[in-house]
């Protein structure tokens, strides 16, 4: 509709724009392959480069960190975590931080080492299947048949996937060097039913399946070939399809600083988190809080033009902060020694109504 004559016209958006910097980006490094194969040996004589700050080895369920502190040279602390997703996932932000405080001192890059993604992945997957175990009816089915087989709900795996990708997201923004390391190894083929081809087989990473495509660099090692770059997002290296570039010399110091050209004026890629709205982080940061003077504090600020929420966006972060100082006023009897309040079959059938409503929108 046109607006009525004389009234002011909302300014139209200015545009914000910026000059290409050129600058080569410090790399997210994918190397997998086979067990024995030497990526892990890589990793840790990388730790011995003059051209690298501190490096730090999140040792997931692989064991190794310890022992490979032998090479002569090796220089890297192990970051200690309690096994827990959360605890990982502050260590991984607690790495960010310093490389960022780094970065701006000039000090040479921080580097961040996961052993291994595969790891990281099937803790994930495991988490997944055991929350589909405790859905009310796969626990009906189980009881009636321990082996029977079970569905989980897509918002299971997209629960898990989010939690991947706040690790990617990280790594992918770190002001400095980060390295994953996966399982990789030649499987059967399978069909888009899952079921064998008879003849053919394909390699696998064991890992999420975007993994590759989130990396800068995709390194492939087996035991009896040298490696090979399956993938490079790099002026300065070509790789095309089906011809995987064969490094006989490789070393990952050698990969980052001459082959893809990064140096000490090597920046984080400039990569905003996407967002369909400006909710979903105050929505974490409220699940994340115990202290409900703290909320109230949240509850008050959320107007705040500065943080550029919409009116119905206020609505919904201070519901949320209300809801959840509700719960720590009066929580749930984890025992069994209590009935659920109305409050609580309120909110189970919110977040039954909410699971449905995703899983509709992605079919």
């Amino acid at each position: 509709m046109n607006a009525p004559a004389g009234a002011a016209r909302p300014s139209a958006p200015k545009l914000k724009t910026r000059k290409p910097t050129g600058i080569v980006p410090w790399p997210l490094l994918l190397i997998e392959g086979e067990e024995g194969a030497g990526k892990t040996y890589s990793a840790a004589e990388f730790s011995r480069s003059d051209r690298i700050g501190q490096m730090y080895w999140i040792d997931l369920d692989e064991g190794s960190a310890d022992e490979y502190a032998a090479i002569d040279g090796a220089n890297y602390l192990i970051i200690e975590h309690d096994g827990t997703y959360r605890d990982i996932l502050e260590q991984v932000e607690a790495v960010h931080a310093e490389a960022r405080r780094a970065a701006a001192a000039g000090d040479p890059p921080v580097v961040l080492v996961i052993d291994s993604g595969s790891a990281l992945w099937r803790m994930l997957t495991n988490w997944t299947y055991e929350r589909g175990r405790r859905t009310r009816k796969n626990r009906k089915l189980l009881q009636e048949d321990p082996d029977a087989a079970y569905d989980i709900g897509r918002n299971l795996w997209n629960d898990a996937l989010e939690r991947w990708n706040r690790i990617i997201y990280l790594l992918r923004t770190l002001p400095g060097i980060a390295i994953v390391l996966a399982r990789g190894k030649q499987v059967s083929a399978t069909d888009d039913n899952g079921q064998p081809i008879q003849g053919r087989s394909e390699w696998k990473v064991s890992a999420q399946k975007d993994l590759g495509f989130d990396s800068t660099c995709w390194v492939r090692m087996t035991r009896d070939a040298h490696p090979q770059i399956i993938k490079v997002r790099s002026l300065r290296l070509q790789v095309t399809k089906k011809k995987p570039l064969t490094l006989p010399d490789f070393s990952i110091e050698d990969l980052v600083f001459n082959r893809l050209g990064c140096s000490v004026e090597s920046q984080p890629r400039v990569m905003p988190a996407l967002a369909g709205d400006l909710v979903q982080p105050w929505l974490t940061r409220i699940a994340e809080l115990d202290d409900t003077e703290k909320l109230k504090a949240l509850w008050r600020a959320v107007p705040d033009p500065a943080n550029r929420l919409s009116r119905d966006e206020i609505a919904t972060v201070r519901a949320a902060a209300e809801q959840r100082a509700a719960e720590l006023d009066s929580p749930r009897q984890d025992m069994g020694d209590g009935a659920l309040t109305d409050a609580d079959k309120l909110r189970a059938a919110a977040a039954r109504k909410a699971a449905e409503q995703d899983t509709d929108a992605e079919q």
